[in-house]
């Protein structure tokens, strides 16, 4: 049975899952990559060797992004997960605005991501300052829940981006001061431990605290930056 709905228009912009898949996928990559030169540097009995290797590996994790973006439009994360990257003026990007484009993601980690939804392009901060976009590389591949079309803001019920940036920075405010609530209340209960905190001197159960805590930090951020910018915030709603 086929579709009588029309075909949508203008470039189909990767969502957050699609884009998570393709890191993961780069992410495991670099693990085996890495593991496995320890493996080797570990079975050679060569000082130079491992030297050797261990340059390779850095110089191969620095450039694997920046040269596949630049020549392929994306990594094998990307391609496998039948994603893009282009620039805002069409094509790859060149390899000086992949290479900055990599460097602000490696600094930023997944911060980058929070304001997705706030952007008319499902664009993170990497992708702003380099000019570029995630897209869908073969739409004919794509599910509707893999993408969006660019978002529009002429709804007239929506309040002006000035009250929305204004309260959505009030409660990220409030954010920051419940995540650090919340982490020192973990320190009073015994569940976080104080040297954890202080000096990074953590247990395996620290570990697991502390990165729950911070993802659930870095999750409220992107909802309330999401939301903020959607009008649906309590001081900047839709009429």
């Amino acid at each position: 049975m086929t579709s009588d709905a029309p075909p949508l228009a203008g470039p189909r912009y990767a969502r957050f899952s699609r884009r998570f898949k393709a890191v993961l996928l780069d992410w495991m990559l670099a693990m085996a990559l890495l593991f496995g030169a320890l493996a080797i540097a570990s079975n050679v009995a060569s000082d130079g060797l491992s030297r050797i290797l261990g340059v390779a590996v850095v110089v191969i994790l620095l450039l694997y992004e920046p040269v596949l973006v630049w020549r392929a439009g994306g990594t094998l994360g990307h391609i496998w997960t039948n994603l893009r990257v282009i620039d805002d003026r069409g094509g790859n990007l060149s390899f000086a605005k992949a290479f900055a484009r990599s460097a602000v993601k490696g600094i930023l980690g997944w911060y980058s991501f929070v304001i997705l939804a706030a952007t008319r392009r499902n664009q993170a901060v990497h992708d702003l300052l380099a000019h570029s976009t995630v897209q869908i590389r073969d739409p004919a591949r794509a599910k509707p829940g893999q993408f969006i079309t660019e978002r529009r803001e002429d709804d007239p019920t929506m309040p002006s981006r000035l009250r929305r940036t204004l309260v959505t920075v009030v409660y990220l405010a409030l954010s920051v001061f419940l995540y650090f609530g919340v982490v020192a209340a973990l320190v009073r209960s015994g569940v976080l431990s104080r040297a954890c905190l202080n000096q990074d001197i953590c247990s395996g159960g620290d570990r697991i605290v502390d990165l729950a805590a911070a993802a659930a930090f870095l999750l409220t951020i992107a909802l309330v930056i999401g939301m903020g910018w959607r009008g649906r915030l309590p001081g900047a709603r839709k009429a």
